[in-house]
């Protein structure tokens, strides 16, 4: 039923307009006011209740200052908000005219009324700011009637202040603790640390409290022990983990989403980010802390649950999915933890990651030797053109030679390996084309004939150069391609708008049919793709041979002899395309599946659906987590029904964010709670490229720090570099934690 404004001589209407209609308030002194500026008589002798359950004006009557748009479907007022602008006039062009509307003649006393009004509330308003002065005075008494520090008191925390600040630096500045020193055992240092030398630059500076704290101290002496340096960065890191945890906290579910390994002076650590929705209904996936990667699969499980449930203080009953990017023997240990987890905790569901293209983490999952080598090779070939435009220049000189006749295919290369092109779904596809051209370009480089490179470029393409020019190499690139054609799209699609990753989930069968059938005619399959990599190496001028391990291994049988077309196909096609279809199944569970089916409750895809879809089926998996699960069945009807209707006005939110935002969500709790979990989902992508921030500022941090110079605490505080710190809170805890110092410093 349209909305009709009840101002005088306004005859908008919600059907005919996108204005938005504000209700009249129920706070009767607000309501009283906004009829006394609409001038109607008749409103007058109505109720509050009445006014804002059946009367509506629209936006045009506001001041543009007093509307809020806080997002595209939800336009508010603010709570003092009053309307302004009326026509009082236009009516008495035309006195014939009939007035359902009529407008109220003032008297004197109510222009006396309405004025005495006006001025109290600018009274009230300059009485409200004399009160917010004296409250802020008082605030500031009370703060300093507080019991005083005495002066050792202070002078220590001035103190760790000052030190926590140079941590703080050192951090987010990725500046190594330690100075240069010898190659060795011994490890003479030449320097003096960083932290010393920031510690002496600000006593020069003139930090008084420095300076009196070390005047008596040696000149070669070290101002801050190793020891203490350790501890202020164990709580430097626990403070600023703790801001983003307790958001966290307050969110209730979230996923676990870890990193492929890294080196640290301690050993192999893992990265590990949270997935979280925050209060402001955003998607967030942050960055935490390193963790030691040592042990076996049931040793690194137990860690991994205690660090999330006893440090971290949240809730593995309230984790709802986990992804885990990796490769090699590495991913084979996290399989064996997300089964782990996944038979602890059911709800975790493990999904791929939607930081990294489908077919890039299939292929880093099989475990087969040759495809784990082309990964690492294709690894290696995109960090070695990201050093220097002169390289990339060197590849785009080879790429046109190859391609002299097909000017628009050439661009096209030269445009994509600009970009991180090893990350993408079609990867397989721009690595086959690309092969001739990156060994004509790597060959060029080692030659080194103008000696435009040094030894370590020249040795890299060297290395990079023998691969591709391996057979095993090129027949294992080629299956890898045709055989990841059939998840190509599917991948693509689950990192797609909301509407593409519903129906993803739908062709996954269809997906692990086309496999099946591959698997069934593997023969013919493989006799078409064992001939384009014969093809492709003929072109490269590589030889077509089994691989010389095979024949170590197989040194006791010489009467045995086998051809390369059967060698491949029994030890590399036909275990790739199992492989490929175990893993499928493994990461899209029964659980992951009806999950993504209740993507159903996105206004947009509903409407795909024509508001036919049931989602009741898939509900059960989440039923523990809704408020109100047995007002479900009537609560998705009211659902379905509003935006069956409102689908016919504007243009239906389109992503789960977009319908978290809106207003009328928080009428649909369950709902909401069902959007809530499953924007936690790795799978789905993360809207927009400042969610992803972590993901690039961990990658930057690994490839800029060499591995000597790495610390876990001091990456927790170069990665969250934007987060907020609190140099008195960090005060607090480290005198908290560690009150020997205080004595000691106190004596």
């Amino acid at each position: 039923m349209p909305n009709f404004c009840a101002a005088p001589n306004c005859t908008r209407k919600s059907t005919q307009s996108d204005l938005a209609f504000f209700r009249f308030p129920r706070d009767p002194e607000r309501c009283q006011l906004w009829v006394e500026n609409c001038r109607r008589a008749d409103l007058e002798d109505k109720t509050a209740d009445q006014l804002n359950k059946h009367y509506r004006l629209c936006a045009k009557h506001f001041e543009p200052s007093m509307i809020c748009k806080t997002s595209p479907y939800r336009t508010v007022l603010k709570d003092t908000a009053v309307p302004t602008i009326f026509d009082l006039t236009s009516h008495l062009n035309n006195p014939h005219s009939r007035h359902r509307k009529r407008i109220k003649e003032l008297t004197e006393e109510d222009i006396r009324r309405i004025k005495e009004r006006r001025l109290q509330a600018s009274r009230e308003k300059a009485q409200n700011k004399e009160n917010e002065s004296s409250e802020s005075q008082e605030g500031n008494v009370t703060k300093d009637d507080e019991p005083s520090l005495s002066p050792e008191e202070k002078e220590l925390r001035d103190y760790l202040k000052s030190l926590f600040e140079i941590v703080v630096v050192i951090g987010k500045q990725n500046i190594p603790l330690n100075g240069h020193t010898e190659s060795g055992e011994e490890g003479e240092c030449f320097t003096p640390s960083n932290f010393q030398a920031l510690l002496e630059y600000r006593i020069n500076a003139g930090d008084e409290v420095l300076r009196r704290r070390f005047e008596t101290t040696a000149v070669n002496a070290e101002y801050c022990p190793s020891e203490q340096q350790r501890r202020l960065l164990e709580v430097c890191e626990d403070c600023i983990r703790e801001e983003l945890l307790q958001e966290a906290r307050e969110s209730r579910f979230f996923s676990l989403v870890t990193g492929d390994l890294a080196e640290f002076p301690e050993g192999p650590h893992i990265p590990l980010f949270l997935r979280f929705v925050d209060q402001s209904h955003v998607l967030r996936e942050e960055f935490i802390e390193f963790l030691p990667f040592e042990g076996d699969e049931e040793a690194l499980t137990e860690r991994l649950v205690s660090q999330v449930g006893q440090k971290w203080g949240l809730n593995m009953d309230n984790c709802r999915g986990q992804a885990h990017v990796s490769s090699g023997v590495f991913a084979s240990k996290m399989k064996a933890i997300a089964t782990r987890l996944t038979e602890k905790y059911p709800l975790v569901v493990c999904t791929p990651c939607s930081t990294c293209a489908l077919n890039v983490y299939l292929a880093n999952n099989l475990l087969l030797t040759g495809v784990q080598v082309v990964m690492s090779t294709l690894r290696r070939i995109g960090l070695f053109f990201s050093k220097s435009p002169l390289l990339q220049a060197e590849l785009d000189h080879a790429i046109s030679i190859f391609y002299q006749g097909n000017e628009e295919k050439s661009n096209e290369l030269k445009e994509t390996c600009r970009q991180d092109w090893t990350e993408r779904h079609d990867l397989f596809e721009l690595a086959v084309d690309l092969m001739e051209s990156l060994l004509l370009c790597m060959d060029s480089i080692h030659d080194n004939e103008e000696l435009k490179w040094n030894d370590q470029i020249t040795n890299d393409a060297y290395m990079i150069s023998e691969s591709l020019a391996d057979f095993e190499f090129v027949v294992t690139l080629v299956v890898l391609k045709n055989a990841l054609s059939f998840t190509r799209a599917f991948g693509k699609n689950l990192q797609g708008p909301t509407l593409d990753v519903f129906f993803a989930a739908s062709s996954l069968t269809a997906v692990l049919h086309s496999l099946n059938e591959v698997m069934d005619n593997i023969e013919v399959y493989h006799e078409f793709w064992f001939e384009e990599a014969v093809n492709l190496s003929d072109a490269m001028d590589v030889q077509v041979r089994i691989p010389r391990l095979f024949f170590r291994k197989q040194r006791a049988e010489t009467g045995m002899e086998i051809q390369p077309e059967s060698y491949f196909k029994e030890y590399l096609t036909v275990p790739l395309v199992g492989r490929i279809i175990q893993e499928l199944k493994d990461i899209f569970s029964e659980n992951h599946l009806k999950a993504l089916k209740c993507l159903s409750l996105v206004p947009a895809v509903m409407g795909q659906l024509k508001f036919n879809a049931s989602e009741e089926s898939n509900a059960d998996l989440y039923r523990n987590d809704l408020p109100n699960p047995d007002t479900l069945p009537a609560e998705l009807h009211c659902w379905r029904i509003k935006w069956k209707h409102r689908g016919k006005e504007i243009s239906l939110p389109s992503t789960i964010h977009d319908t978290m935002q809106l207003a009328e969500v928080k009428f649909f709790p369950n709902v909401y709670a069902f959007l809530k979990v499953l924007c936690t989902l790795p799978v789905l992508k993360l809207e927009n490229a400042k969610c992803e921030a972590a993901w690039k500022r961990t990658r930057a941090y690994l490839a800029d720090t060499p591995v000597n110079h790495r610390s876990k605490s001091l990456a927790v505080l170069n990665i969250n570099y934007d987060v907020k710190h609190d140099l008195d809170l960090m005060v607090d805890t480290y005198i908290k934690l560690h009150p020997e110092q205080e004595s000691e410093s106190l004596e």
